[in-house]
């Protein structure tokens, strides 16, 4: 699966490479395209059988406008969480999440919630594993068999994923980030932290 990856930030290369180290062809996605490795928006919608949001919420928001009609039947994945410019948490609405807002923008893609909850840090194969453990990667949409696709990658690029249901459960994950990033940020905890969600067999 050919992955378009939009962002060329710290979560959007980090990703790229952990998409690339397990043998997905990906395609890297950003404004700027003086860079001949890098692509615009429109060509990674139209040239790639999913794409990867890797952007600020608010900048996604604009450019998922713009290349909505691409997007039919394409699995989206949004690694989005909606932040003022201080990182506080930004709210989009009443019981909404920036994953449904997106999706309401893209109505013919297969939008999934994913990888919000792990900070770009450890986005990396020597920070993946905590004291045996992999790194829980939260996984939600209406789409079943896209929600399927989103797991599979995750396992593949050395997450533990784990099906948290309906896109509306969205909302929650974007609040555990929201504390992940209290807890970094405010209470200087350092972004190298990593939730586990760990079941007793």
């Amino acid at each position: 699966m050919k992955v378009a990856i939009f962002g060329t930030g710290n979560v959007g290369i980090h990703m790229n490479n952990l998409l690339t180290g397990a043998g997905y062809e990906t395609m890297l996605c950003g404004r700027r395209t003086a860079d001949e490795n890098r692509h615009t928006f429109a060509e990674g919608a139209s040239g790639a059988e999913a794409i990867l949001i890797a952007l600020p919420y608010t900048v996604a928001v604009d450019i998922m406008k713009s290349i909505a009609p691409l997007t039919a039947g394409k699995l989206v994945i949004d690694c989005t969480n909606p932040l003022n410019p201080d990182w506080s948490p930004l709210v989009p609405g009443e019981n909404r999440s920036a994953g449904e807002v997106l999706a309401g923008l893209l109505p013919d893609a297969r939008l999934v919630k994913a990888f919000n909850t792990v900070f770009a840090d450890v986005m990396v194969p020597e920070r993946q594993l905590r004291s045996g453990l992999k790194i829980t990667a939260f996984v939600a949409g209406d789409d079943t068999e896209a929600r399927q696709k989103v797991i599979t990658l995750a396992s593949d690029i050395g997450f533990e994923p784990l099906d948290t249901g309906a896109l509306f459960t969205a909302r929650y994950l974007e609040a555990m980030a929201h504390l992940n990033i209290h807890i970094a940020v405010a209470g200087g905890g350092g972004t190298h932290a990593a939730f586990i969600y760990h079941k007793n067999q």
